[in-house]
């Protein structure tokens, strides 16, 4: 079966749809409820605990259904993912909203599409030229977006976004392709290879907050409690697994394509519920990443 005939295949399959669905609505919702828990759990605590309490669950869960306990070599698997999607990319997002409103965050982080596409290039995966016009854009909409009130009054928050977005995108491809230079990735099968990179990320995450004497407040704040716990089920146990689950079924791409719908569901729900500013400027640079984004996973047909 040649890509193309797999992927409109995959894109028929219910689970892929909910899949997308989970990706595109529910992550758009996180980025504010990191926000509001960060006033009593700090960003490294808040997504390791989570990401532990997520992976406990969905272990029991893989072995209530007959899995087996992942093999020395799926752990280190699954450390190098944690690493790479939990510690870089959920991490250092957290970080990032500590200096910088949560719908900014989310803007800057559909400039993951175009690193994605950089990323698959030692793969063989060449852009077309679409796709390259797309890239091209993109970048120009995040340029852009750098340049408005929100990151530029912080840098550091900018340095955090990036990393978030290049660890993520490295992560997301070497979940499909496998290390460079035709290195496989042993990750467990099914739920439990997931649990096993929550668990893992969830520990790294616990190291760094305890490296940099993270405090969480406690008792905790009941809207802080709140989202902490929305967060664990929606962001964590379901929205990590679906991404996860289009990576194996479909292509970074594809996976990646939650980017056209959170930015906008971030900003409206910062802006609305969050009381956060974005600038007249910043919205126009939203747009130009957007339209970037749809250049970029709009495929022509067979």
């Amino acid at each position: 079966m040649n890509s193309t005939t797999q992927l409109s295949t995959t894109r028929l399959s219910p689970l892929v749809l909910l899949c997308l669905v989970a990706t595109w609505f529910i992550w758009g919702s996180m980025y504010l409820a990191i926000k509001w828990a960060l006033v009593s759990f700090p960003p490294f605590y808040q997504m390791g605990t989570q990401f532990i309490v997520a992976g406990i669950l969905l272990a029991m869960f893989a072995k209530w259904r007959g899995a087996n306990w992942p093999e020395p070599s799926q752990w280190v698997g699954g450390s190098i993912l944690g690493a790479l999607l939990l510690l870089g990319g959920y991490g250092f997002t957290a970080l990032a909203e500590t200096r910088v409103g949560s719908g900014l965050v989310v803007a800057f982080s559909a400039v993951v599409p175009s690193m994605v596409a950089l990323a698959e290039w030692p793969y063989g995966a060449r852009p077309g030229m679409r796709r390259g016009i797309g890239i091209v854009v993109g970048l120009i909409g995040i340029f852009l977006l750098t340049q408005g009130s929100g990151f530029s009054a912080s840098t550091s928050g900018l340095l955090f976004m990036f990393i978030a977005c290049v660890t993520w995108s490295i992560g997301s491809v070497w979940a499909v392709y496998g290390l460079p230079g035709g290195i496989s990735l042993k990750i467990a099968p099914g739920f439990m290879g997931h649990a096993s990179q929550m668990l893992i990320g969830g520990v790294m995450l616990l190291l760094v907050s305890f490296a940099v004497g993270e405090v969480p407040v406690w008792p905790p704040e009941p809207m802080a409690l709140a989202s902490w716990s929305y967060l664990m089920v929606a962001g964590s146990l379901v929205g990590y697994t679906a991404y996860m689950l289009l990576l194996e079924r479909t292509s970074p791409t594809l996976a990646s394509s939650y980017t056209y719908v959170n930015p906008i569901v971030a900003l409206v729900l910062g802006t609305v519920l969050g009381g956060e500013l974005v600038t007249s400027f910043e919205w126009v640079a939203v747009a130009v990443v957007l339209i970037g984004v749809i250049l970029l996973m709009w495929k022509q047909r067979s």
